[in-house]
């Protein structure tokens, strides 16, 4: 088992029996773990924006009409999003490795199906499934980062690997799905995973370490896992479908997000009281763990609204072409590449991860108000090259310090449940916040076209007022960043590599109100 530098109180420590034990890795071995994690992340974060791009030839070749297509995404978006929490908490009890193996075979087979489907039902069946594998794929990453990272330095560094793969895959997704599709054909956005997948799961099985979970104890707490599994796919399914369809007024949308709430309330009050519960709410003492799983919620809109609206605004006002639009966000990947890799490691321990995360989100919030005043007829260097640098610098810096404090309440035990939570609210609140923002540009579009303003015009105001919307949003993050999240206790000094005392180089007590 990895020795965690953390200490843990008589209540909160898992017994002995419970203990998940972990096959210890080198320093090398570590290090090449973390790259086959990150290769496994960006497969799955890649198949979400490639498929975005690969929509209208999709719907040309299987004969998909406008209302069904969306269902190509959507079928994943429920899966994925309903099963994150239970697949990060399965990684906890039979093994995180396992999962993680398991998640890739199931998303890597449907991923072959899809590209051979020659009808929307089969496509839509295997979306579904791909959408399994990718949740129970992505949820332990972070969770087995952690394990095999425990000491502060070496764990805020591969943690800026993994936020920069997470965050900067939806970017390159656009490239990559524009070149396939132009140069081949939809098939191959799907066809490209096979290999992808396979290599992955070779080297994971080799050189991932072997955990063996903590066990289901006094038994697997099958109603609770139903409990939340259910309210996510819920809740999920009324974002897509009737909320982003009919309004968030309709009959339809309140009541099946009624239901979803209510089944959400159920499965915490089964959670307080289950002997062996599914999700330790235990986790939630820490105001850094909530407050950053709260920023993640809110921070999120504003990006995928900036992704989104974005490439909608390049395409058709702009005149990009799928290729073309995914070049305009190159500029977005390579800073967060730059900045979450090589320094994200040094700025978090320097100054901690609360400090590092706020002017982050204040440059996230720049963007997204210059966006807003993007022009019709906008030239790339002087309107949207400013918007991409503020972009990728502010995300270079809040991710890689939002994951660190997302996990930094996490036990051995408890590591897969922190991973798949950080997921759930990022994608949660994402499609929640895009479907918001989605249906008010389109008013807002609607509006200004039956004022007789030009398609361009009317297209951009309702863009215009997505960006709004979303630097509402993130200066909603801000705010709970200052007021939640707490600042960093006084540890020893330690040099770091800009010959700084280090006033991060020691761990703080899980649960306790760490940074």
């Amino acid at each position: 088992m990895y020795e965690d530098a953390t200490t843990v109180t008589a209540d909160q420590a898992p017994s002995a029996a419970h203990s998940p034990t972990t096959t210890p890795l080198s320093e090398r071995m570590r290090w090449i773990a973390l790259y086959v994690l990150c290769v496994g992340v960006l497969m799955i974060v890649l198949d979400a924006t490639v498929v975005n791009v690969a929509l209208p030839a999709i719907q040309n070749d299987l004969g998909f009409s406008q209302s069904s297509l969306a269902w190509v995404v959507n079928a994943y978006l429920i899966a994925f999003g309903g099963l994150l929490l239970l697949a990060g908490r399965l990684g906890d009890l039979i093994g995180r490795r396992t999962v993680f193996l398991t998640g890739l075979a199931i998303f890597t087979t449907a991923s072959l199906v899809c590209g051979l489907s020659q009808s929307e039902t089969v496509l839509v069946a295997a979306r579904f499934v791909q959408g399994i594998g990718g949740a129970l794929t992505s949820a332990v990453v972070l969770g087995m980062i952690v394990t095999m990272f425990p000491q502060p330095r070496d764990q805020a560094k591969a943690i800026g690997v993994y936020a920069f793969v997470a965050s900067a895959g939806g970017a390159v997704g656009l490239l990559v799905g524009g070149v396939l599709t132009q140069s081949i054909s939809w098939h191959w956005i799907f066809f490209v995973n096979l290999p992808i997948g396979l290599a992955t799961a070779a080297f994971a099985w080799r050189v991932l370490p072997k955990d063996e979970g903590i066990g289901f104890g006094r038994g697997a707490d099958i109603p609770g896992a139903a409990l939340i599994t259910s309210s996510l796919m819920l809740f999920v399914y009324t974002i897509v479908k009737p909320a982003a369809e009919d309004g968030w007024g309709s009959g339809q949308a309140l009541g099946l997000g009624a239901v979803a709430l209510a089944l959400f309330a159920a499965f915490l009050a089964r959670q307080a009281t289950a002997t062996n519960p599914l999700m330790a709410l235990r986790i939630f003492r820490s105001r850094n763990v909530s407050g950053a799983n709260l920023i993640q919620a809110l921070s999120v809109v504003g990006m995928f609204g900036m992704f989104f609206m974005g490439a909608l605004y390049f395409q058709r006002v702009l005149h990009y072409d799928a290729l073309e639009t995914g070049l305009a966000f190159l500029p977005v990947t390579v800073l967060m590449g730059g900045l979450s890799v090589r320094y994200s490691e040094r700025l978090v321990t320097r100054f901690g991860a609360r400090t590092t995360l706020l002017p982050g989100l204040v440059l996230i919030l720049a963007a997204l108000l210059v966006f807003a005043r993007a022009p019709v007829d906008g030239s790339y260097v002087v309107d949207v090259l400013p918007v991409m640098v503020l972009l990728g610098v502010g995300a270079g810096l809040t991710f890689p310090a939002l994951m660190t404090l997302a996990m930094s309440g996490a036990t051995p035990s408890d590591a897969g449940l922190a991973s798949g939570l950080v997921n759930t609210t990022a994608q949660v609140g994402g499609a929640l916040g895009l479907a918001v923002l989605a249906t008010l540009s389109s008013t807002r579009t609607g509006d200004l076209a039956a004022d007789g303003a030009s398609t361009a015009s009317a297209l951009l105001g309702g863009y215009h007022l997505a960006f709004l919307i979303g630097a509402g949003f993130t200066a909603a993050a801000i705010v709970v960043a200052v007021t939640v999240l707490q600042a960093p206790a006084a540890a020893p000094a330690v040099a770091d590599d800009f010959g700084v005392a280090d006033a991060e180089a020691l761990p703080e007590p899980v649960y306790s109100e760490v940074r």
